[in-house]
C-alpha cells in the first residue's frame, strides 16, 4: 500500500471517527438512544424524546366552535371547558402524578403541604386503575372516621369513582370545614362500607417526638412539607438537650404519603454525609446523584437506627428509608411499602392554576426503580385487626424489643 493510499484510509477513519462523535452528542443531546448489536449485526435507533411532532388543531378548535354554537346548556363557561381540555390532554398520558390543577384544587394542594387546609385530612393515588387512600393523616377527619391506608373509595358523594382522577377526587372531598363528605369504601373480603366524614381544618405538626426511655428516642414523621425541615431541626434540638444518652432512634414513617423530595435528603443527612441518598434519572437515562451534604449530624453516631414503615409510607417516605437502610444499617419494620418512584415538577400559573408534571424517576442508592414494586422490610411484621382493636402497635414494640438489646 503507497504512502498516499494509507493517508486516504487514515484520513477517512478519522473524519468517521469525528462524524461518531459529533453525530452521537446531537443525537443523544436530542433524546435518541444507539444499540449496537454485533452478532447479527444490528443497529437500534430509539428517540426518547420525540418533540418534532407535527399536530393539526383544526379539528380541536372545530369541536370548541360546534360546542360553544349547538350545545343545549347555554351558556358554556369557556373557562372550565379550558381546564378540562387541559386535564384530559394530562389524563391521556396515563400517568396519575401529571395533573392539571384549577386555582381552587391548586390552592388546596399548596395549602396542604404548607401544613393548613380544610378537608378529611387523607392522601389519594391511583393503583391498578382504582382511587385508594394512601394514607390519612394523623389527628385527621378521616383516620377519626376509621379511614385506613390502602382502602378504595368506590363512591364519593354517591358517585362512582370509575375513572376519575386525583384532581377531580381532591374536588369532591375538599370543602369546608364542619360539612360532611360521604364516601363509599371498598376493603378486601368486606362488604362495601359508607363512612360519613366531617370535614375540618387540618393544621397539623409534621414532626414529633417522645423519650422511649433507656436512650431510645421515638420520632414521628407525618409528611415532607414546607415547614418539616424547620420542624425536624427543633425536635433535634430538644432531642440532644432533653436527652443524656442516645442509644437508638425509631423514625416512624407509617402513613406518610411523601412530599418534598428535598426534606428526605435534608433529614438523611442527620444520619450519614457525602454518600448518595437518591439517583434522579431523566427520560433521557441521565442521571444525577443528590447526596447528604450536611456537615455536622447529630444523629451519625447513633448504633441503633429503625425505621416503621408500611403500605401508606410513599415518595420521600421511601427515598429516606431506602437511603437509612443503605447507608445508616437501618432496620426497616412494618410491611412493604406504597411504591411511587417518580418526581413531579410544580408549577403555578397566572390565573392561580397548576401543573404537577412527572419529570423524573429516582432510584435507590442501589440503584432499583421501586415504582408500583414498594420497598420490602427487613423485618415483616403486619397489624392485625386484633392489634387495631386493642390498640397493640406489634411494630413499634417490635423496635422497641430491638433498641433495647443494643
Amino acid at each position: 500500500m503507497t504512502s498516499k493510499s494509507k493517508f486516504q484510509r487514515f484520513l477517512i477513519t478519522f473524519l468517521l471517527a469525528i462524524s461518531f462523535f459529533y453525530g452521537g452528542y446531537y443525537y443523544g443531546k436530542r433524546g435518541y438512544e444507539f444499540e449496537v448489536k454485533r452478532n447479527p449485526p444490528e443497529i437500534k435507533v430509539t428517540n426518547r424524546n420525540p418533540g418534532d411532532q407535527e399536530i393539526d388543531f383544526d379539528l380541536f378548535w372545530r369541536v370548541w366552535d360546534l360546542v360553544q354554537q349547538d350545545y343545549l346548556d347555554r351558556p358554556v363557561d369557556g373557562q372550565q371547558m379550558m381546564y378540562g381540555a387541559i386535564s384530559g390532554m394530562l389524563q391521556s398520558l396515563g400517568d396519575p402524578y401529571t395533573t392539571f390543577l384549577p386555582p381552587e384544587i391548586n390552592k388546596a394542594v399548596t395549602d396542604s403541604l404548607n401544613s393548613t387546609y380544610q378537608g378529611i385530612g387523607a392522601e389519594l393515588g391511583l393503583k391498578d386503575g382504582h382511587l385508594i387512600i394512601v394514607a390519612p393523616l394523623d389527628g385527621s377527619p378521616a383516620k377519626a372516621a376509621g379511614i385506613k391506608s390502602g382502602d378504595v373509595i368506590l363512591k364519593i358523594e354517591g358517585e362512582s369513582t370509575v375513572g376519575i382522577s386525583i384532581t377531580e377526587a381532591v374536588a369532591k372531598i375538599r370543602g369546608s370545614a364542619g360539612t360532611i363528605s360521604t364516601l363509599e369504601i371498598g376493603r378486601e373480603n368486606e362488604k362495601p362500607l359508607e363512612i360519613k366524614i366531617k370535614r375540618g381544618v387540618i393544621k397539623i405538626d409534621s414532626v414529633v417526638w417522645e423519650d422511649k426511655g433507656e436512650g431510645t428516642a421515638y420520632i414521628r414523621i407525618s409528611r415532607f412539607g414546607a415547614d418539616t425541615n424547620e420542624e425536624w431541626e427543633n425536635v433535634v434540638k430538644e432531642i440532644v438537650v432533653e436527652m443524656d444518652e442516645l442509644d437508638a432512634i425509631i423514625l416512624d414513617l407509617r402513613g406518610n404519603p411523601g412530599g418534598y423530595m428535598l426534606g428526605a435528603i435534608h433529614i438523611a443527612g442527620e444520619f450519614f454525609s457525602n454518600k448518595t441518598v437518591l439517583i434522579q434519572q431523566s427520560a433521557t437515562g441521565e442521571e444525577i446523584e443528590y447526596p447528604a451534604k450536611r456537615r455536622l449530624g447529630q444523629f451519625k453516631d447513633v448504633p441503633g437506627i429503625f425505621v416503621l414503615v408500611d403500605e401508606g409510607s410513599a415518595s420521600a417516605s421511601e427515598i429516606l428509608a431506602a437511603a437509612l437502610q443503605k447507608h445508616a444499617k437501618a432496620k426497616l419494620i412494618g410491611v412493604k411499602t406504597f411504591g411511587k418512584g417518580t418526581i413531579q415538577d410544580a408549577k403555578d400559573f397566572e390565573d392561580g392554576s397548576g401543573i404537577h408534571i412527572t419529570t423524573n424517576k429516582w432510584l435507590t442508592p442501589s440503584k432499583v426503580w421501586v415504582h408500583d414494586e414498594g420497598i420490602e422490610p427487613d423485618i415483616e411484621i403486619e397489624l392485625t385487626q386484633e392489634d387495631i382493636d386493642n390498640q397493640n402497635d406489634a411494630q413499634l414494640n417490635k423496635a422497641m424489643e430491638l433498641a433495647s438489646e443494643i
